[in-house]
Parts: C-alpha cells; structure tokens; sequence
C-alpha cells in the first residue's frame, strides 16, 4: 500500500511539474505500450543549434527552422535494424498528424550515403519523411544520441520536452493520442 501511495505521489508531483501538458490532459497517462519507454522532462531541455544536411543537397537546416510547432525528431541509420521497423509508423504519424502545429523531422547520423538513405526509404515504403543527414553527427553528439534510433519531442519554443531509446510504434493509439494532446487535438486515437 505504501509502495502505491508513493508511486501515486510521485505521479502527481511529475503532472504538476510537467510542461507537456496540453488541452488539460496530461501525456504521462496517455502512454500504454511502446509508449511507456517515453521519458517525459519535468523540466524542458536546451536543444542543440547545430546545422545539419537538408536532403538532396538543398543547403542546412538547423532545429530553429522548426520553432513554432512540435517536432517528433528522429535520429536514425540506414543500417540500423530498429529504425527499419519503426520508419513506417514515423510515415503514418506525420501522414496523419503532420502540418502547421506538428512535424515528424528525421536525420540519418553518421555513414548514410543520399542513395543508401532513398533505397531504405523505397524498401521501408516511407514518402512522408524527409531524408536530412547528420554526417558528422554533431546535431547527434550535442544532443546526447547514443545508440539508435532516438526519437526526441521538442516543444514549439524549441525545448526537449521527452525522449524515447530504442524503437517504437509512433502510430498507435497512444503515441497518436500524445501527439494529438500536445498540439491540442483532444486525445482521440
């Protein structure tokens, strides 16, 4: 019983303390499944300022291009095996969900070559995403990726405000339900 009261306690202490919360609905208990790996900031974190490839060539970009909506941002690699599973529900996620209030931003860190990342994107069936590229992986390094994929949700202000390790099914009900609750949708899957 005490072990239960604590935990209700400390669940409470984080809702009141997260910033993540949108439309009076609190994301904390919007994540079932995959979604549990989900670690929410009771604080939002400074993200990186470093520049990154924009696909085909098209110059750099950096996450202040983004500032204004929430990014779901989704570190990755051609030879990565989790980030093929999971490269589809990040595709249905920003087909469903993506706009002027949310975007599903993905970078290829370190060795992908531009052919390599378009015959992954072919075999995976992606054509919602785009192909940006972190070569040196400085974006990566200064936002603390280690091992992928990491998938990092950053608030219109430009904060990190959650961060999952590993891979995920970003169109389930309840990821689509977080993200629906942070760009004030309601949380309907």
């Amino acid at each position: 019983m005490k072990k239960l009261l604590l935990a209700f306690v400390y669940t409470a202490l984080l809702a009141g303390a997260n910033p993540a919360l949108a439309g009076g609905e609190d994301i904390l208990q919007l994540r079932t499944g995959d979604m549990k790996k989900l670690v929410v900031h009771g604080t939002p974190v400074a993200t990186s300022s470093a520049a990154f490839d924009l696909e085909d060539g098209a110059g750099k970009g950096t996450l202040e291009d983004y500032r204004g909506k929430y990014v779901l941002l989704n570190f990755w690699a051609t030879w990565c095996a989790p980030c093929r599973k999971e490269m589809p529900e990040l595709d249905a996620l920003q087909k469903e969900l993506g706009g002027d209030d949310f975007e599903v931003l993905t970078i290829a860190t370190g060795r992908n070559s531009p052919e390599g990342i378009k015959k992954f994107f072919a075999e995976a069936g992606v054509s919602n995403l785009p192909r940006h590229q972190d070569p040196k992986q400085t974006l990566a390094s200064q936002m603390g990726v280690f091992g992928l994929p990491i998938t990092v949700i950053i608030d219109p202000e430009g904060r990190e405000i959650a961060r999952m390790r590993g891979d995920a099914n970003w169109h389930s009900d309840s990821a689509v339900a977080i993200i629906k609750t942070l760009i004030g949708d309601g949380a309907e899957g």
